[in-house]
This record gives structure tokens, sequence and C-alpha cells, in this order.
């Protein structure tokens, strides 16, 4: 396979790359328009972009792009050219498309106005320039504007950029490892009344998620293309081989086809410098995803080395309550301060249904000095009297978590650094093992929270220890003590 990435004749891209899905009702395609209109501008690609263009811009007997519907999907790494390839296309389709609209969308404004600035440098060209009306950029939004009406428009997604457009013909997600399904719902509902004749065209490229990032969008894509689920997307992914030394540098060829014609030695050299982490260059440098299970958010010996069955907390006791939206199980979980400073979370219980739940914590209150009772505000368990949040038929003060706001991805983000940085123990309970191999990410107020992998999954034991941590933590919540005459209770 080596010989096939590095001979002098042209390899296909199809074997060249980790993985090349696209879908197998391709009847034309517009690429050879757009390849002589760049050679007429001043604009090339080398035989990758070539092959990958040709199926981008492929279109079906109907005349539609094969790709209007699922999208195209790029996970390649950084100096490989991915960003020239689609910015020069698009440039080429502006001007081959009179009044073609497009948005340019990445997470950090750095990213867009750094792509903005190589565009920029594009439409300066000698050929280029006098098919131009107006270049501007100001209040974090910039935008080129064709003579012929066509419009490229870039912006920020962490600063609400690609909200309430319509009509647009071409959306681009740069860093989609970093999209979050909420934004992409804002977004995607712009191309709906596209007018380009072949329609709409959504380009989704990044490098490999780090497991906190809100990748659910890019993850699920990648997913259901190695799985064959998605015969109307397009799903390019080069990379290194998984395994191999960092350092090899016979591995460069493969994970950067413009190695070393585009990309010299000293480019790859400096990349490495400022990516030393072996993960930040495994994942962004030579583009490897996490392996198969990659979708568990802790990953098991991150998990297995915070275990300690005999682990006690002797402070900051606190509970929590998770209950799943059908109430078919409920679980309590206990945290607290460790006697060697680490915080300690373990599940308490866990059961059918919920009506087990009030007592249980009753007597848990009863009978212990807690530092806070947290429950998730639509657990059903919890009424508010008097301005405060008791559990239902008691005066037991509760701590909400709001299960779609900043609480909630901010527990789950303490809980996940955690476990990480060793800060937190686990006392290995096979419940809540099972709970974490099943419980996947969803994005939420800027962060993540706690999903299930499927409807039977049951991952109430992370969620409620999760909480449980939170609240021990949390120095601003409402205190659940009960007191028996003048003494507090202690920890039976």
């Amino acid at each position: 396979m080596l010989k096939s990435k590095t001979e002098s004749s042209t390899p296909r891209l199809s074997e060249f790359a980790k993985a090349f899905k696209f879908p197998s009702t391709i009847q034309k395609t517009v690429w050879p328009r757009v390849e002589s209109k760049g050679l007429e501008l001043g604009l090339g690609f080398d035989w990758w972009q070539s092959q990958l263009g040709t199926v981008c811009l492929g279109y079906d007997s109907r005349g539609k792009y094969v790709a209007t519907v699922g999208g195209v999907g790029l996970s390649i790494p950084r100096q490989v050219g991915k960003t020239y390839f689609v910015l020069a296309m698009i440039v080429i389709l502006c001007v081959l498309f009179p009044g073609l609209q497009v948005v340019w969308t990445a997470h950090h404004l750095r990213t867009s106005t750094k792509t903005f600035t190589t565009l920029r440098g594009i439409c300066r060209r000698k050929k280029i320039s006098p098919l131009i009306r107006a270049m501007r950029a100001g209040n974090g939004e910039q935008q080129v504007e064709f003579i012929n009406g066509s419009m490229i428009m870039f912006g920020a997604r962490s600063q609400g950029f690609g909200r309430g457009f319509d009509e647009i013909d071409i959306e681009v997600f740069d860093e989609a490892q970093i999209l979050d399904t909420k934004a992409l719902e804002d977004m995607i509902a712009a191309t709906n009344q596209a007018r380009n004749e072949h329609g709409a065209l959504l380009f989704f490229m990044g490098t490999p998620p780090r497991p906190s990032d809100p990748s659910e969008a890019f993850e699920l894509r990648r997913s259901k293309a190695l799985e064959g689920k998605s015969p109307n997307a397009i799903w390019l992914e080069i990379a290194a081989e998984r395994g191999s030394d960092p350092d090899d540098r016979s591995q460069w060829p493969i994970m950067n086809p413009s190695f070393p014609h585009r990309t010299p030695v000293e480019s790859m050299e400096r990349l490495r410098e400022n990516l030393g982490d072996d993960d930040s260059w495994n994942r962004e440098g030579r583009g490897i995803w996490d392996s198969s299970d990659s979708s568990r958010v802790i990953d098991e010996d991150s998990w297995n080395a915070v275990a300690d069955p005999a682990s006690m907390a002797i402070d900051r006791l606190s509970l929590a309550i998770d209950v799943p939206p059908d109430r078919s199980i409920s679980s309590v979980a206990l945290a607290g301060l460790r006697a060697d400073g680490r915080w300690h979370v373990e599940l308490d219980d866990s059961r059918k249904g919920v009506d087990w739940i009030i007592p249980w914590v009753k007597s848990r209150v009863e009978k212990n000095r807690l530092h806070a009772v947290v429950a998730d505000e639509m657990c059903g368990l919890v009424e508010e009297r008097r301005g405060r949040h008791y559990l239902i038929g008691t005066d037991i003060v509760v701590t909400l978590a709001a299960a779609e706001g900043r609480h909630m991805s901010i527990a789950c983000a303490k809980f996940y650094d955690g476990v990480i940085d060793k800060s937190v123990v686990h006392t290995d309970q096979p419940q809540v093992n099972v709970a974490l191999s099943v419980a996947r990410k969803r994005p939420l107020a800027g962060g993540w929270a706690w999903n299930r992998k499927d409807a039977a999954s049951d991952i109430t034991p992370v969620v409620a220890e999760t909480l449980a941590l939170w609240g021990a933590q949390n120095e601003n919540v409402n205190r659940p003590t009960r007191r028996t005459g003048s003494r507090t209770a202690v920890m039976l």
C-alpha cells in the first residue's frame, strides 16, 4: 500500500485514503469546468484535490449534486491543503455561477479571519481581482462580493454568526470537530432555498476531535459513513497508520499527499514542534482518530486508573438523584471529600422505577450530615415552596441542576477533568462501569452533557455520580442537613 502512495504514477484516492466513501449515483460532474476555469485564473489543484473535486461536484441523473443531502465530510490533517482546495473551488464556482451565495464558518474567530486573509490574497491575484466588486471586514465578519452577484461570507460560530441566513448555496463548517448540533441546527436551514441549479452543498472539514470536544455531529457523520449508512454523503479521511511511531517520517507521505512538493520538510518539522504533545500531533498533524471505543467519553484505562474499592468520603457528603425521561430506572449517588484531599464518588443505589427514591433519600438525610442533595430539575421529584425547592412530601431542601443548562455542562466537565487529572476516585462498581461504557456526549451550553448510546442504555449511575460531585464541590448550595436535638447526625 505504501508503494502505491509514493510511486511516481498518480495513485487512486480511494486506495490512498484511510476512507473515501461517496454515492454510487454520480452521472456527471462540474469539476472539469472548475479545473479549466482554475487554470485560466491561475488556481491549480494537486492530484488528490482533483479526484476529490470530481466526486464533490458530481451530480446524478436529475442534475443534483449527489451529496446535496448528506454533505461532504473531510477529516484531513493540518498543512495538507484542504482549506485551499475548498476555498479555491468555491472562488471558481462563484465565477461560474453568478449569484452563488456562500457562508464559511469556523468555531474560533481567529480561524475564520485567517481563512478570510487567505481568500483576500487569492482575490488580489491579477486574473481574479477584476472579477471582485468589494472585500469588506468589520465587527468580526468578513465578506467578498463578486461583480456577478456571488458572495462569500465569513464569521465565527462562537459569536453567533450564520443564524438567520436564507437562500445559501454552499455552507462550509470549518473546525467541524468543534461543531455542536445546536449550531448545526441553527445554520442548516439556510440552504433549504438554495438557488443553484445543482442544489446546495455542505462541507464539514476538520481533524479528529479530542474527547472533550463537542464533536457529536462530526463523529456521527464519520461513523455512518464508515458503516455504509450514508448513501447520499461523501467522507474522506486521510491519516497516518494507527500504532505507528509519532516520529516515524516514513508516515509523512501517507498522512500528507502534499508532502514534499507542497509541504516541505521544514513545514512538517515546524508543525511537529508546535504540536509537541504526542496526542495533539497524532490528531491534528497525523489525522489519527481514537480507537474503536473512541465514542466513550472516558477511556477504560483512565477510568481504571482512579478505581479504589476501599475509597471513603469523610467530608462534604452529597447525594444526587438521576431519573431518565421514561422513569423506568433511577439512581442515587454519593460524593464527598476524602482524607487525602481527593474527591470520592460512588453509586449509593440503583433500582427500577422512582417510588423508592424519596424514602431512600429521606433515610439517608436523617442519618447523615449532608453538604447537598442534588436533583435534575426534570426528575419530577421536587416541588417549590416558599421560593425553595424540596423533595416532594419532605422538608429536604434540594439544589437543582438544570438538565439543559450550564449547571449540567459544568458538572460533566468537572467530572471528566477530575478523572483525567486523578483528583476524583471511584469505588469500581460494575453498574457504574457499565453505565460509563454506554455513555456518550451531547452538546450543551457551550460544552457537553451525558447522553445514552441507545434507548436501551442506562447511564443514570454515572449521571448521578456527576451531579453528586458537582454538589460536593459547590459552595452555593442549599444545605439539607437534618438535626436531632442539638446534635448533627453523622455518617453511619
